[in-house]
């Protein structure tokens, strides 16, 4: 007795079943491709962004601990840009704008103000393209299960003209509409994978992103202590005669 054998059809193949499929499951194969060119372009970009700013981040930090004041920090070359040179700015503009006041706490308060909006701005620049790889992740399942539903929906409407159950004629057909639940998890799985590892990164730089405001705050704090230092001589003096 000889066992008979099933030999898959060339046409089987991932373009073959594209080339071959309704034009509705074509433009969600093509939509999913895309979606997962999108996604691997954002994890490059962004880590190489993700990367520069994680060492300017470290670097500014540094130097901002060994300067003593705020006018020899705002001096150094290496705060000429980036973040830590808005964090300066937004303190230098608030000591001006305080200059004769005399209530510390206050200007502490409303630098620490400045400082915090500075760090929720650069915070909202820097997840700036994540957002798309959560809707990918999100959505792309559901848009390759539309393509198999509306595939096999075809196929079962194949089937019913030709009258006939035979396995060459249907099997074509459900192939091309479950390659696009696969190419739908194709999409997916990167994208939900490549943002949690963004969300991670970005905690960590909004940490630094404390770290450094923590450190203008304190240079801040100093300079008002050594403002206020004099005057309280002048009345140790006073008292003293």
């Amino acid at each position: 007795m000889q066992t008979a054998t099933v030999k898959l059809s060339p046409d089987l193949s991932p373009w073959q079943m594209f080339l071959h499929a309704d034009w509705v499951v074509q433009a969600v194969m093509i939509g999913l491709a895309l979606a997962s060119i999108v996604t691997w372009t954002v994890l490059v970009a962004k880590t190489w962004e993700l990367r520069r700013i994680g060492r300017s981040l470290r670097a500014a930090s540094a130097v901002l601990a060994k300067a003593s004041h705020l006018s020899e920090a705002e001096a150094n070359p290496h705060l000429a840009e980036g973040i830590a040179h808005d964090l300066l700015g937004q303190a230098r503009t608030e000591l001006q704008q305080s200059a004769g006041l005399t209530d510390k706490a206050g200007i502490k308060e409303r630098t620490a103000s400045r400082l915090e909006r500075i760090e929720l701005s650069y915070t909202r620049h820097l997840r700036v393209g994540t957002g798309v790889l959560a809707t990918i992740g999100a959505t792309a399942p559901f848009v390759g299960l539309f393509g198999t539903v509306w595939g096999i929906m075809n196929s079962f409407i194949g089937i019913a003209k030709s009258n006939t159950t035979n396995l060459a004629v249907v099997a074509p057909g459900i192939a091309e509409a479950l390659l696009a639940t696969a190419l739908g998890l194709v999409a997916a799985i990167p994208a939900v994978v490549i943002y949690n590892h963004f969300t991670r990164t970005l905690g960590g730089t909004k940490g630094s992103l404390g770290d450094l405001s923590a450190d203008v705050q304190q240079l801040v704090s100093r300079d008002l202590d050594r403002r206020e230092s004099p005057k309280a001589g002048l009345s140790a003096v006073q008292a003293a005669d």
